[in-house]
C-alpha cells in the first residue's frame, strides 16, 4: 500500500495561495473556449446555408488556440501541473523533490522569458515592417503582441512556484504537490 507521501496530486485539491490569483486564468480559459465555440458555430451556420465561410474565423480561432495553451500553460505552471516524468520528479526524500521542482520551475521561468524576449523582436519587425494579416488585413503585431506578454506571464508563474517549492513543508503537509 502507498504511503499518503507516494500518492499522486489531487486535482480537486484547493489551490496553493499565489500573490495573483489563478482565477484570471481560468476565467480567461473560458472566455476564450466560449469565443473559439461560437465562432466556430457562427462558422459551420453560416456555411451549412450559402456553401460559403468567414474567412476570419480561421485566422481568429488559431490566434485564439495559441492564446488559450498559453493560458492554460501559465495555470499549469502556476498549479505545479506542468509536465515532467513523476516517477523521477516524486521520488526520494523531500529534500530532493523539492529541489528538482526547483530546479524545473527555473527552467521553466528562463525558456518562458527567452521566448519573450526572441518573439518581442518579432512583434517589433511586424510593426516595423507594417505586415498585415492574410484574411483581415488588421496589423500582425495584434495577433503577435500576445505570445511575449504572455510568456512574461508564464515566467513569472515559475518564478512564483519557484518561490513556493523552496519553502519549508509545514507539520503535515506535503509541499509541492
Amino acid at each position: 500500500m502507498s504511503s499518503p507521501s507516494e500518492l499522486p496530486p489531487d486535482p480537486a485539491a484547493p489551490d496553493e495561495q499565489t500573490a495573483v490569483p489563478l482565477k484570471i486564468e481560468d476565467w480567461l480559459t473560458v472566455a476564450v473556449m466560449a469565443a473559439l465555440a461560437l465562432i466556430t458555430f457562427a462558422n459551420v451556420v453560416v456555411r451549412y446555408f450559402t456553401d460559403q465561410s468567414f474567412a476570419w474565423t480561421e485566422e481568429i480561432s488559431v490566434f485564439l488556440m495559441i492564446v488559450l495553451a498559453l493560458v492554460a500553460g501559465s495555470a499549469a505552471v502556476a498549479r505545479n501541473r506542468h509536465i515532467r516524468i513523476e516517477a523521477f520528479a516524486d521520488a526520494g526524500p523531500a529534500w530532493r523533490r523539492r529541489a528538482l521542482a526547483r530546479f524545473g520551475a527555473l527552467m521553466v521561468a528562463l525558456l518562458f522569458a527567452i521566448m519573450a524576449v526572441l518573439s518581442a523582436r518579432v512583434v517589433w519587425d511586424h510593426i516595423q515592417w507594417e505586415e498585415t494579416s492574410p484574411a483581415i488585413g488588421v496589423p500582425q503585431w495584434w495577433y503577435s503582441i500576445w505570445l511575449p506578454l504572455l510568456s512574461v506571464a508564464i515566467a513569472a508563474r515559475a518564478i512564483g512556484l519557484f518561490i513556493r517549492a523552496g519553502r519549508a513543508p509545514r507539520d503535515g503537509e506535503e509541499h509541492g504537490r
